[in-house]
């Protein structure tokens, strides 16, 4: 039995843990793990207190995977809710469908009972917010931006690719020897409405199959969504490649995309065996693990893949 997440699932790897521990399913573990980073006020990437879109309006994405099953469910560009992975699990067990989002998705969320709050970013999240829009603007009336017809220039002047995402991942391997994914998001902070990245697509940001293993994607989601990185990353285990091996070739799938905007990706994998590893662009990145029979989890440096970055700012 193990957990391995990305480095700010340190609040909820012992909770996960303890869940398989206790009997709890992979599904379960990766749940509550995900649960307590999206609670956690400090983690501006993820849930309650996240960063907000370019209007000041907070929208959470998250996806589950039930590697047994290859079930799924994912609501994205949700608001009021906090545990975005608890209504993606709803979804994958109550309806035939695997994603909802927008209002849809917060009906929904009302309807299993799930826990809404009123007001999800504390004052200081929405002062970062207002200074950095009104840096953007020159001073502009921010009641105003909603009606204007360039948000879209607003969007590239306000993202900085190295600061303005995050996400958190869990991947867990039961006693059964089952195993879960789980990615959740509140997304790239300053965003258009509605931006959906990889977090909410099933075989970009999130995969598992028993079979072979799971990955888990953060970073520039619209890269991932393009290359199926966590799906790719599992493919390559089915084809024969060992995880460290897979890991290494769906980062280098990534020098294959075109385009004006190329950034930041980190992948964290397991194969079905419990082997573990995690990848990114920028050296100094980590991800942490811990097995049912360690007392606390280990943070261990990402091997590092250079891959093509651009960002055009005019």
């Amino acid at each position: 039995m193990i957990v391995v997440a990305s480095a700010n699932g340190h609040v909820g790897i012992q909770a996960a843990v303890d869940v398989l521990k206790s009997g709890g399913s992979a599904v379960d573990a990766v749940e509550i793990g995900t649960r307590m980073v999206e609670a956690n006020p400090d983690d501006h990437s993820v849930g309650y207190n996240g960063w907000p879109n370019i209007l000041g309006q907070l929208e959470l994405d998250a996806s589950i995977m039930d590697g047994r099953s290859l079930m799924s469910g994912a609501v994205g560009a949700m608001k009021s809710y906090p545990h975005a992975i608890s209504v993606a699990r709803k979804v994958m067990e109550t309806l035939p469908h695997v994603l909802l989002v927008g209002p849809g998705a917060e009906q929904f969320a009302a309807e299993m009972g799930c826990e809404s709050v009123e007001e999800m970013m504390t004052g200081e999240v929405r002062q970062v917010w207002q200074r950095r829009l009104q840096q953007a603007t020159g001073g502009a009336d921010l009641e105003q931006i909603a009606q204007r017809t360039d948000l879209h220039k607003l969007v590239r002047l306000t993202t900085d690719p190295e600061r303005t995402w995050g996400t958190v991942n869990f991947i867990a391997q039961d006693s059964n020897r089952d195993i879960a994914c789980a990615v959740s998001t509140s997304g790239w902070a300053w965003k258009y409405p509605g931006r959906l990245g990889d977090s909410p697509i099933i075989g970009a940001g999130n995969y598992a199959d028993n079979r072979y293993g799971a990955a888990g994607c953060t970073g520039m989601g619209e890269m991932a969504i393009r290359a199926s990185t966590a799906h790719s990353l599992v493919f390559y285990m089915k084809m024969g490649l060992d995880v460290i091996a897979a890991g290494q070739r769906a980062m280098e799938d990534l020098n294959d995309l075109g385009g004006q905007f190329l950034s930041t990706m980190n992948l964290i994998a397991m194969d079905k065996d419990g082997n573990h590893t995690g990848y990114t662009n920028i050296a100094g990145r980590t991800y942490i693990y811990q097995s049912a029979d360690m007392p606390q989890y280990v943070e261990i440096e990402r091997l590092v893949v250079p891959i093509q970055t651009r960002w055009r700012r005019d």
